[in-house]
Parts: structure tokens; C-alpha cells; sequence
């Protein structure tokens, strides 16, 4: 093991047939995390379940894969994109002798990550047994009968169930490592990490992978304005009629064009902005769950405990103290 080596080593497993989009997003984010002297909190390593050598994508190219499966052994976190040559894993739900003996070197307590179709590996290790599970809404019907000992969300963005984490395809993979930075090492390093890649800081676990929604007609009039103006005072009480008028809409027809441009009605946007906002004080600042709930504009402390309950299972002290114990970790 390498002297210099950082505390953290992430391993990505490259597996044929793999998306190349997906196979950068592990290097990408936990290779642009940084503690603040500017020092690398990850070290990210790629590995095939063979020798080294080149491994097929499912574009017209190859990529040179130079570390074998021993690479796996010094994982304290094993991240499997996707692929769409997994064989008997997709088929049979069982493991390839090769991956066998490649997940056989992961030691215990490894966390392990997968990104879309990556879920079908961890599934056939037995990894995802009697846990709730992520993948591309695409494929859900066919993981759960394949296996139907997970239980399998077709609805979400991703699932972080500790030890195991598991995502939808392709963006909800960024999702999902920038959640892992959060956890691991605070907002201010996986918003420092979003910036650079010019990415959402932030999208919750939960959010909806809008299956089969129709794009909207272009349209000259959006809701982008009426949307800023809010999430700059959050704090303060926000009417309808007040975003629409922002827009010079009727509030009929500003409804209509915010539910087709974002995907929620203007409250629900509104709650999950403020819950996002009381996340970001929960993990930054020690302000009083009292006034959080007054900062985030939820008003009361029971208000947001029951829209924090509801959106992340957990209470906003319970947050604070797992998030800081995850960060001081």
C-alpha cells in the first residue's frame, strides 16, 4: 500500500459492457474532494475482474483498465457502474465466477456503491437482501422479480441504507457520490465539488426519477424568475398569487407551467427548498432547531419536524447528530 496513500480509497469496479458516462462519475466527484488546505480526501482507483487490459463499453471504444481485481482488497468503498453485458447476473440474478472471486477480496465493512445496473451485481452478491433498493426505473420490474427478496423503489433517485447505497441511472449516479461526499465530509466540500462540475449541489434521495413525463412545449414565459425570487427569502411567507405575480400569470396558468417545468406543484417545491435550506443550517451552523425552522420559513419547530420526518424519515436532531458524526468519521 502506498505511503502517501488518503484515508479514504474508492475502488471502481469496470465490468464489460460499461457506460463510460458512468464509469467517470466516481473519478469525477471523489477526485475533485478536497479538505481545505486543497489536499485529496479520496483516492480513486479503476479495476477490472481480469488482468489488465482493455474492457469493452457499449460505445465503439474500449478503455484500458490498469489494475486487476486485487485492487478490491484495499476498498473502503467499491463503487459498480453500470453495464450492459452482466450475462447470467441480469438473467439468473447469480454472480459470474469471475465477480465472484472478484467481491470475494472486498473486505468486511466495505461500503459498497452501485450506479444504475451496478444494482444487479449487488443483488446477485446477496448484498441487497431484505434491503430497500434503487435502479433505473426502466429496469425495476424486472429486478424485483429477479429478485424478490430486495425491495426495490422505482420512484427515487437513490437509496442510502448505511453501508449500502444504491442509485437510478446515469445523473442520479452524480446524485448519489455527491451525497456520499456530504455525508462523508459536510456540504461546504460536496457544494465546493458541485460548483465545478456545474451540477446541482444537491437533489434528495427521494426525489421522483419523472418517469414518462412528456416534455413541455417550448414556451417564451417561465417560471425561472418566480422561482429565484422565492428561494431568496424562504424565511419570509410565500403566496401563490405572490410567485405568479412575479411572472405576470394568472395563478391557473402559472400552476400549470411551473408543474410542467419542474415536476411539482409550487408548494411542494416550496417544502422541499426549505427542508433542503434546513439541511444546510442542520449541517453548517448550530441554530437552535427553534430557529432553523424560523430560517428555513417553516415557522415552527413542529412544522419542521413533520416536514423533515416526512421527507428524510428523520427528525432534524437526529439529522444533525448523524451528520456530524458521519463528517467527523
Amino acid at each position: 500500500m502506498n505511503a502517501h496513500r488518503t484515508s479514504h480509497r474508492v475502488v471502481v469496479l469496470a465490468l464489460d459492457g460499461l457506460l463510460p458516462f458512468e464509469l467517470g462519475i466516481p473519478q469525477r466527484i471523489f477526485g475533485r474532494a478536497n479538505d481545505p488546505a486543497g489536499g485529496p480526501l479520496y483516492e480513486v482507483v479503476t479495476c477490472s475482474v481480469r488482468p489488465p487490459g482493455p474492457v469493452r463499453t457499449d460505445a465503439d471504444f474500449s478503455v484500458l483498465i490498469e489494475n486487476g481485481p486485487e485492487a478490491l482488497a484495499g476498498a473502503d468503498t467499491v463503487v459498480v457502474p453500470a453495464s450492459y453485458e452482466l450475462g447470467p447476473v441480469f438473467e439468473e440474478g447469480v454472480l459470474t465466477p469471475e465477480l465472484a472471486a472478484a467481491f470475494a477480496l472486498v473486505r468486511p465493512g466495505a461500503r459498497l456503491v452501485s450506479i444504475c445496473t451496478g444494482g444487479y451485481v449487488l443483488a446477485a452478491g446477496g448484498y441487497l437482501d431484505g434491503r430497500r433498493a434503487a435502479t433505473h426505473w426502466a429496469h425495476a420490474e424486472h429486478f424485483q422479480r429477479l429478485h424478490p427478496g430486495v425491495d426495490v423503489d422505482p420512484e427515487v433517485l437513490f437509496i442510502d441504507d448505511g453501508d449500502v447505497l444504491t442509485s437510478a441511472g446515469v445523473a442520479a449516479g452524480i446524485d448519489l457520490c455527491l451525497h456520499i461526499v456530504r455525508r462523508d465530509h459536510g456540504a461546504a466540500v460536496a457544494n465546493d465539488v458541485a460548483r465545478r462540475m456545474v451540477v446541482p449541489p444537491h437533489r434528495a434521495g427521494g426525489q421522483s426519477q419523472f418517469i414518462q413525463r412528456p416534455v413541455p412545449e417550448l414556451q417564451l414565459a417561465t417560471t425561472t424568475a418566480a422561482r429565484a425570487w422565492a428561494l431568496g427569502r424562504l424565511h419570509e411567507p410565500i403566496q401563490l398569487r405572490d410567485m405568479a405575480e412575479r411572472e405576470a400569470m394568472s395563478v391557473r396558468t402559472f400552476t400549470r407551467r411551473f408543474r410542467e417545468e419542474v415536476g411539482l406543484s409550487p408548494g411542494q417545491w416550496l417544502t422541499q427548498q426549505r427542508v433542503e435550506h434546513a439541511r444546510q443550517l442542520l449541517e453548517t451552523t448550530d441554530l437552535s432547531v427553534d430557529a432553523t425552522a424560523r430560517a428555513a420559513g417553516f415557522g415552527t419547530a413542529t412544522s419542521l419536524r413533520q416536514h423533515f420526518q416526512a421527507a428524510l424519515g428523520v427528525p432534524p436532531t437526529a439529522y444533525r447528530r448523524t451528520f456530524r458524526a458521519g463528517a467527523a468519521g
